[in-house]
C-alpha cells in the first residue's frame, strides 16, 4: 500500500474526530439554553449525525476499523440507539470482494482451481468481514462446507490501521491523561496480526471445540455440571489464507425477527454463550477475544444451540492468571473489596491511588448495576460532559496485556444480553466456572488436610500451642475455620502465637500473624480502654457529665447521663439511630454527622435505668467524649495511648489508612452455623436479596439511598447474616466506627489485654514471628500526587514511637512483682493501683454500674464455685467469634480473630486453654454457653 494512501487513510481518521468533537461541543453549548424536550431531540439529532459518518467512514476504509465498528456496535449498554442502529450493520456483511480476487487466493493456497477442489462454489458470499469473506460451498465428497477466504492486500492495510490507531491514541493520551488507552492499544497491536494466519485459526477452532466437548486430557478434569451445549463447525482444511470449515446453518444472532419466528428462548440462548465464555476463560484459560455478534449463530432447529464462530482472535492464560481472573469475579459477587485489590495485584493492574476502591468501583457497578440504570447514567453523562468537572486522571499506572481481552469479552457479552433484550445475571452464570478454578489442584480443597500448608510456619512456643494446632487443623477439615489467628500471653511471656486459614472465601492466600482481622465489637473493648486512659490521664471522671464535656449534648433528657453511664450501657441510646442506619447504612461512615446525631438523640429510658447493650451507638458516644474533652482526633489518641507504647504499629486500627488493603481478611459466614442460636426468622429467600441488594451497591462516593431490608433491624440473626457483606466493603472498614470496625491482628489485640491485666504494664517485646509485631509503618507512605487531599489531611501526621516508650526485656513477669513496682524498667499505660475494678466495675466501683453482664466498658465474664459466681475475667467479644479477654489475677491474656463467623469455634479454643492452664472456664465459653458470649445479645431488650 503506497506511502500517498496510508496518508489520505489518516487524515480521513483524524478529520472525522475533529468533526465529531466539534458537533458535540456546539451541542454541549446549545443545550445549555433550550428546554428539556428540545434538549432530548438535539443530542438524539446529534447521536444520529455522527453515527452516520462513523459508518460511512469504517464502510470505506475497512480493514481494522470494521473490526472496532463490530466492538461498539455491541455495546448497547454504553453507545446511544443511534450508534447501535447504524454501526449493527457492520455485524451481518461488507461490500463484497470480487470473484476473481476469490477465486485467485483459492488457487494460490490450495494449489488447485475452484472447480476441480469444490462440486459447487456459491458465486454469492454469506458475508465478508474486515478480514475475509466467506463462500458456501460443496465439496467433492458431497459434504457442505464454508470457505473463508482472506481480502487480497488486508495485511498491509491492517498493520498501518494499528500504526494509525496507535497515533491516535498517544495523541489522545498526550491531550488527555485520564484516557490513556495505551495498554489496550499495545496489546492489540500484539494480538489482531495472529489473525491474519488462518492456520493459526484452525488450530484455535480445533481446541475450543474439544474444550467444550470435554475430550480435554490436560489436567483440569471437571464434573458434568460444567459442561455447555454449543456447537462449533469442524476443521476440513486451512492453510495460511483460506480455511474450510463445517457448514452449519444458522440464523444470526442480531436478527431478532427470525430468532422470535423460530421462538429461541434470548434469555436462555445468551446464558449458554456466557457459560460458553465462562468455561473457556476458568477451565480451559483458552477464549475467544472477539465475540462480536457476527461471530454468532443460532441453530435452526431445537434446542436453538449456540455456534460459535471465528476463532483467530484467541487468548492463553496461565494458571495463575485464571486464578486471579476467577478471584476477581468472585470477589466481586462477594463485595470483598479486600479480594478484589488482591486479584489485581495478581493480575498485575497497578493503581496510581492510594484509594483503590476509587478505581475499581467502576468496575463493581458495571457487575451489580442493573441495565436500564447503568444506560441512563453513561447516557447521561455523555450528555453532560464536557464541563471538565468530573474529568479524573487514569488510576491505572499499569494494564496487564491479558486483563485487555478478558475485559474486552466481559463488555461484549453485556453488550450481547442488552440487544437481546435479557437480564442475565452473570456473576451467577459463570461464578461455578470461577470457583471450579480457584479450588483447582493449585488451591486445593484438601487445603486444610496438611499441617504445613495450613498453619503459618512459627516457632513453638509451648505445649498448648501444639494442642491448640492439633486443634486447629481438626477444626479446618471439619470447614468449621476458614482463617484465624490466636495469640495468648501468660505473665507478660508469649505462650501462643498461631495463624492458620486464608483471607477470605475466595481470597486463597495464607493468613499470617500481620494480617488484619475485622472484629467487629471487640473494637468496644478498645475504644473502652482509650476512655478508662484518659480518665487515668486525669481529663476525665466516671460522674462526670457528658454534657459537662460535649456541648450540644444536654437535650432531650441527656442532661443527666454520665461517663459511667455511657461505659455501663446505661445511657438510654442503644436504639436511636436503628431507622436511620436501616435507611441507609453508610450513614455510619460520617464520624461528624454520627456524633451530632447522638448530640441530637432522645434517650429511649433514663440514664442508669438499665443495661441495654448499644450496639453501634456505643463507639460514638465514647468517640464523642474522648474528643470533646481532649480536642484531639481520636484515632491519633488512640495511637497517642495505645498503638507506640504497646509497640503494635501497623497492627491495631480503627479504621484503616490507605495501603494495608494486601494484609485484610475478608468476613464469609456459614448461615446454618449461626441458625441454631436463635430462631431464625428470615427466610432463606429474603437473605438472598439482602445480598443481591448489597452486592448492587454501587461507588463509595455515591452512597444508596437505602439499605438492604434486615440491616440494623431488630432480627438478630438477619442482621449477623448481612454483616461480612457490608463490613467488607473498603469504604466501611476505612471509617471510624469505635463499636465495629477494629481491625487488629490477634498478637496486637492480645498484647494490649496483657497490658490491662498485668494492671497496665507494657510486656516484652515479643521477637518469635515474623514479621516482627511492629515493623510495620502505621500510616503507610504515598507520594504527594498518590495521596488524595481529604486522604491527606485525615492521615496528615507521620509519627513514630513515643520517645518516653520503654520496654521489658526479661522473658517473663510476675504479677506480684510488678504490683509492687520493683521493676522500674517496665512502661505502665495505667496508673490508677485498682484498675481491673475500675474496669470491671466491681470494689468500690460497683456503685457505677447496674445489675448485668457489662462493667465499665467490658463484659465481665464469670465461673460459679463453691463460693458462688465470681467475676474471672474481662474482655470484649465481637459477634462471629473474634474475642478478646484476660484474667488479671492469673495474669493471661488471649486474642482470637476469625473471618469465618462462627459461634462454636472461639468456645473451643477457649475451653482448650483454659484446661490446660488450669483456668476457670467463663460460663460463656463452657459446655452450655457454646455460642460465645455476643452471639446471643439483642438489639433492643435489657441485658438485665
Amino acid at each position: 500500500m503506497g506511502l500517498g494512501r496510508n496518508i489520505k487513510r489518516q487524515l480521513k481518521v483524524f478529520k472525522l474526530a475533529l468533526i465529531i468533537y466539534l458537533d458535540y461541543k456546539a451541542v454541549q453549548r446549545v443545550v445549555k439554553w433550550t428546554s428539556a424536550e428540545r434538549r432530548d431531540k438535539l443530542w438524539d439529532n446529534v447521536h444520529r449525525r455522527n453515527a452516520k459518518r462513523v459508518l460511512k467512514v469504517i464502510m470505506e476504509m475497512e480493514g481494522l476499523w470494521v473490526k472496532l465498528g463490530q466492538y461498539l456496535s455491541a455495546r448497547a449498554d454504553v453507545l446511544p440507539e443511534p450508534y447501535i442502529e447504524c454501526l449493527k450493520q457492520l455485524q451481518d456483511s461488507l461490500p463484497a470482494r470480487p470473484l476473481s480476487e476469490v477465486y485467485r487466493t483459492i488457487e494460490m493456497e490450495l494449489g488447485k482451481p475452484v472447480n476441480y477442489l469444490f462440486k459447487k462454489f456459491d458465486e454469492i458470499p454469506l458475508a465478508t468481514a474486515s478480514i475475509a469473506q466467506v463462500h458456501r460451498a460443496c465439496a467433492k465428497d458431497g459434504v457442505d462446507v464454508v470457505v473463508k477466504v482472506q481480502h487480497e492486500g488486508i495485511k498491509e492495510i491492517i498493520l498501518q490501521d494499528l500504526k494509525s490507531a496507535k497515533t491516535v491514541v498517544e495523541w489522545v493520551a498526550w491531550a488527555e491523561p485520564q484516557h490513556n488507552f495505551g495498554p489496550v492499544i499495545d496489546e492489540w497491536c500484539a494480538e489482531v496480526p495472529k489473525e491474519l494466519d488462518f492456520n493459526r485459526e484452525a488450530d484455535n477452532t480445533r481446541t475450543v471445540s474439544k474444550n467444550l466437548g470435554h475430550q480435554n486430557d490436560g489436567i483440569y478434569t471437571f464434573p458434568g455440571s460444567y459442561q455447555v451445549d454449543v456447537l462449533v463447525p469442524e476443521v476440513i482444511q486451512s492453510t495460511e489464507k483460506v480455511i474450510v470449515l463445517q457448514y452449519m446453518d444458522g440464523v444470526r444472532l442480531s436478527d431478532l425477527v427470525a430468532l422470535d419466528e423460530l421462538g429461541v428462548d434470548k434469555q436462555v440462548l445468551v446464558e449458554a454463550i456466557t457459560c460458553a465464555y465462562a468455561h473457556q476463560i476458568y477451565i480451559d484459560g483458552f477464549f475467544n477475544g472477539d465475540p462480536h455478534p457476527g461471530n454468532f449463530l443460532v441453530s435452526k432447529e431445537p434446542p436453538f444451540r449456540p455456534i460459535l464462530l471465528d476463532f483467530g482472535l484467541t487468548k492463553a492464560l496461565t494458571i495463575a492468571m485464571k486464578q486471579a481472573f476467577a478471584k476477581m469475579l468472585l470477589a466481586c459477587a462477594e463485595g470483598d473489596y479486600a479480594a478484589l485489590l488482591s486479584a489485581f495485584n495478581e493480575m498485575g493492574l497497578r493503581f496510581n491511588l492510594d484509594m483503590p476502591e476509587e478505581a475499581m468501583a467502576g468496575d463493581m457497578k458495571a457487575w451489580a448495576k442493573e441495565r436500564e440504570e447503568h444506560m441512563r447514567k453513561v447516557q447521561k453523562k455523555m450528555k453532560q460532559g464536557g464541563d471538565g468537572k468530573n474529568l479524573h486522571r487514569n488510576p491505572v499506572d499499569a494494564f496487564p496485556s491479558d486483563a485487555v481481552f478478558f475485559m474486552r469479552v466481559l463488555s461484549l457479552l453485556r453488550g450481547l444480553s442488552s440487544m437481546l433484550g435479557t437480564r442475565v445475571v452473570y456473576l451467577d452464570v459463570m461464578r461455578p466456572f470461577a470457583e471450579a478454578t480457584l479450588w483447582s489442584e493449585n488451591v486445593p480443597r484438601s487445603l486444610y488436610s496438611e499441617n504445613s500448608e495450613w498453619v503459618y510456619a512459627t516457632p513453638l512456643h509451648s505445649g498448648i500451642e501444639r494442642k491448640l494446632r492439633e486443634l486447629l487443623i481438626d477444626l479446618g477439615k471439619q470447614q468449621k475455620v476458614l482463617g484465624i489467628q490466636v495469640c495468648a500471653y501468660k505473665d507478660g511471656k508469649v505462650i501462643v502465637d498461631l495463624a492458620a486459614g486464608v483471607l477470605g472465601k475466595y481470597d486463597p492466600r495464607p493468613v499470617q500473624p500481620d494480617s488484619l482481622f475485622p472484629v467487629f465489637s471487640v473494637t468496644k473493648g478498645v475504644t473502652s480502654g482509650l476512655l478508662h486512659w484518659l480518665i487515668d490521664q486525669g481529663k476525665l471522671n466516671l460522674h462526670d457529665k457528658v454534657a459537662s464535656l460535649w456541648h450540644g449534648f444536654a437535650v432531650n433528657g441527656k442532661e443527666e447521663c454520665t461517663v459511667a453511664h455511657v461505659l455501663n450501657h446505661t445511657a438510654g441510646l442503644h436504639n436511636v439511630l436503628s431507622d436511620v442506619l436501616r435507611e441507609d447504612p453508610f450513614l455510619m461512615c460520617n464520624w461528624d454527622d454520627m456524633l451530632n446525631q447522638m448530640a441530637d438523640a432522645t434517650p429511649e429510658s433514663p440514664p442508669g435505668f438499665h443495661q441495654v447493650y448499644h450496639t453501634l451507638t456505643y463507639g460514638w458516644l465514647c468517640g464523642g467524649i474522648i474528643e470533646k474533652a481532649t480536642g484531639k482526633k481520636f484515632q491519633d489518641l488512640l495511637e497517642e495511648a495505645f498503638v507506640h507504647p504497646l509497640g503494635v504499629e501497623g497492627e491495631f486500627y480503627i479504621g484503616i489508612p490507605p495501603g494495608v488493603e494486601s494484609r485484610l481478611a475478608s468476613l464469609t459466614i456459614d448461615v446454618d452455623e449461626i441458625r441454631p442460636v436463635i430462631p431464625f426468622t428470615q427466610t432463606e429467600e429474603s437473605l438472598e436479596s439482602d445480598k443481591t441488594e448489597l452486592n448492587q451497591m454501587g461507588d463509595a462516593k455515591s452512597i444508596p439511598s437505602r439499605a438492604p431490608k434486615s440491616v440494623f433491624s431488630g432480627d438478630i440473626i438477619s442482621v449477623i447474616a448481612s454483616l461480612p457483606l457490608l463490613f467488607n466493603i473498603l469504604f466501611i472498614r476505612r471509617a471510624i466506627i469505635p463499636a465495629a470496625n477494629g481491625h487488629f491482628s490477634a498478637r496486637a489485640l492480645a498484647r494490649f489485654y496483657a497490658m490491662l491485666s498485668s494492671g497496665g504494664i507494657v510486656p516484652p517485646a515479643p521477637s518469635s514471628s515474623e514479621p516482627t509485631l511492629g515493623s510495620h509503618s502505621h500510616i503507610p507512605s504515598f507520594s504527594s500526587k498518590k495521596l488524595g487531599q481529604s486522604e491527606k489531611r485525615r492521615w496528615r501526621k507521620k509519627r513514630t514511637k513515643d520517645e518516653h516508650i520503654s520496654e521489658c526485656n526479661g522473658t517473663s513477669i510476675d504479677l506480684k512483682t510488678l504490683q509492687n513496682g520493683t521493676i522500674a524498667s517496665c512502661k505502665k499505660i495505667f496508673n490508677c493501683p485498682k484498675i481491673h475494678d475500675k474496669i470491671m466495675g466491681s470494689g468500690e466501683y460497683s456503685g457505677f454500674t447496674h445489675n448485668g453482664p457489662f462493667g465499665l466498658g467490658f463484659r465481665r465474664h464469670s465461673s460459679k464455685d463453691q463460693n458462688g459466681q465470681q467475676f474471672i475475667a474481662f474482655g470484649h467479644s465481637g459477634v462471629g467469634g473474634s474475642t478478646g479477654l484476660c484474667y488479671p489475677e492469673q495474669n493471661f491474656a488471649l486474642a482470637i480473630t476469625l473471618n469465618k463467623m462462627s459461634r462454636q469455634v472461639t468456645a473451643k479454643i477457649v475451653r482448650l486453654i483454659c484446661s490446660e492452664l488450669d483456668l476457670p472456664c467463663p460460663d460463656d465459653y463452657s459446655e452450655v454457653g457454646t455460642s460465645g458470649p455476643d452471639t446471643g445479645l439483642h438489639l433492643k431488650t435489657p441485658l438485665s
